[in-house]
């Protein structure tokens, strides 16, 4: 549902007050068509459900009036609109006033302000540059020596203009682009992507398409997930835990190349459905997942026996579960915060309605550890997943795949659950072609919760708490 408010003020005051009711802030974006057209600011707020069923995502617009390069800020009144008017301002050049640090954030800009003052206090600029294949993004911890009172990051390094290359583009091909948007998460983005177009033309995939689109982003979170374990025990000198976890998160990986000829699960979600039925047939895949479930959960139970490790997360990065709730934030960071808004279970799609997925279960601790615990028990749920849709698969084999998605003229919004979280799409067509398209990352919304929650750790809790968040800074800098 999308509203269109008189002005400004009209509309903020509407979105705070739907926050404080239990709605959640999804997001912020300013959209130009053409150079002289008005800007328009577009709210989405994720409707609270009833008990375990959600409800949608509306969108909330006012439309500046022509020429007009001001607004007053949103961060005023929500705390989680911080970096998307930081954006907006990057790509639009409109000023929200009264913002509290309104530096450039996908831009390259001047170097950033020190946060804290004192005898002894210096600035360590740790990347853009880093060992390994870990992504570019300079953190600069401000530090008198071993605690980090203030944390600030540069995320540009990584910013390529996605947004913009979607414009022009037929749905099929944009796809393709949205796949590449987040790699992690490739296979979300392609969901989100689609079910905005599916919505516009008022298409849903067949019943078998709709259980292999299930299949593809189970084993992506589980490869996700299994990688943060990787990296937390490779933070921890843990030898033999990193490289045993690492072999799995690459059989996961086979595997899912073993089915559609890509590891990162590319090329299968189209509008409409699917490409093709999994190259595995459903009993193959089934004794593929029940071998993997095994070697996993002994390895996982390993790891989570072991007391050094246990020590190096537990307490360390905490996020309270009053600020998951404010921020809305998303995924296994806001589930192990207490704030649990998973959009399998809330607004479900695709398959999920029917392979009745259990809520998230009660976490309130919000560290590094509970983050890694509530990893593990998705993987174990997607893994029950998995066994069901290798079963319901196993007589729908001659099943329709796809159906016809002509592109229809209109505006959607199209969501699905990452790995990390919430990924959003919203996209307009007209002519067969997309006008505009705005992706959200659950990586954008939940990076800059790191702002926080170093208050209080040192800097060997570092490797730790980035992990733990298990978040791509391509997602970020789009």
């Amino acid at each position: 549902m999308t509203t269109t408010e008189p002005d400004v003020h009209a509309l903020w005051k509407i979105l705070e007050a739907r926050i404080v009711a239990g709605d959640r802030f999804a997001g912020l974006f300013a959209t130009r068509i053409a150079d002289r057209d008005p800007v328009t600011l577009s709210a989405h707020v994720a409707v609270k459900g009833d008990g375990e069923a959600g409800g949608d995502i509306d969108t909330l617009e006012v439309t500046l009036p022509p020429g007009e390069t001001r607004y007053p800020s949103l961060t005023r009144r929500v705390g989680a609109a911080f970096w998307y008017e930081r954006v907006v301002h990057d790509e639009l050049g409109l000023v929200p006033e009264g913002h509290p640090r309104l530096a450039p954030l996908i831009r390259p800009g001047d170097p950033l302000p020190r946060h804290v003052e004192g005898y002894g206090l210096f600035t360590i600029p740790h990347g853009p540059v880093r060992s390994g294949v870990l992504e570019s993004i300079e953190y600069l911890v401000e530090t008198p020596g071993e605690a980090i009172p203030h944390l600030n990051m540069r995320v540009f390094y990584k910013h390529r203009g996605v947004a913009r290359r979607f414009t022009g583009m037929r749905p099929p091909d944009a796809v393709l682009l949205a796949e590449r948007t987040e790699g992690i998460a490739s296979v979300a983005h392609a969901l989100a992507f689609c079910h905005a177009v599916e919505r516009m033309a008022g298409c849903a995939p067949p019943p078998a398409a709709a259980l292999i689109r299930v299949l593809h982003a189970e084993l992506e979170r589980i490869a996700n997930h299994i990688d943060v374990a990787v990296r937390l025990a490779d933070a921890a000198g843990l030898a033999v835990a990193t490289a045993r976890l690492a072999l799995h998160k690459e059989r996961v990986m086979r595997l899912v190349s073993r089915m559609c000829g890509s590891r990162f699960g590319r090329g299968v979600v189209v509008p409409g459905g699917v490409s093709a039925l999994p190259r595995l047939t459903p009993a193959e895949l089934r004794a593929e997942v029940e071998g993997l479930a095994k070697q996993v959960t002994d390895d996982a139970g390993a790891l989570m026996a072991t007391s050094s490790f246990l020590d190096r997360l537990r307490g360390t990065g905490p996020l309270t579960p009053a600020r998951a709730r404010t921020h809305g934030a998303l995924g296994p960071i806001g589930k192990a915060a207490g704030f649990a808004d998973d959009n399998r279970l809330t607004r479900p799609y695709d398959g999920y309605p029917d392979l009745a997925l259990p809520p998230a279960r009660a976490h309130e601790a919000g560290d590094a550890l509970i983050r890694l615990r509530v990893r593990w028990e998705e993987v174990d749920q997607s893994f029950g997943l998995l066994r069901r849709v290798a079963a319901e698969l196993a007589g729908r084999t001659g099943d329709q795949l796809r159906v016809s998605c002509e592109p229809a003229a209109g505006r959607a919004l199209g969501w699905a659950e990452a790995p990390q979280g919430e990924v959003l799409y919203d996209v307009a067509l007209a002519g067969g072609r997309v006008v505009h398209c705005q992706p959200r990352s659950a990586s954008f919304h939940n990076l800059v919760l790191m702002h926080e929650v170093f208050t209080g750790d040192i800097l060997t809790d570092f490797p730790f708490i980035e992990a733990s968040f298990g978040l791509s800074v391509a997602g970020v800098a789009l």
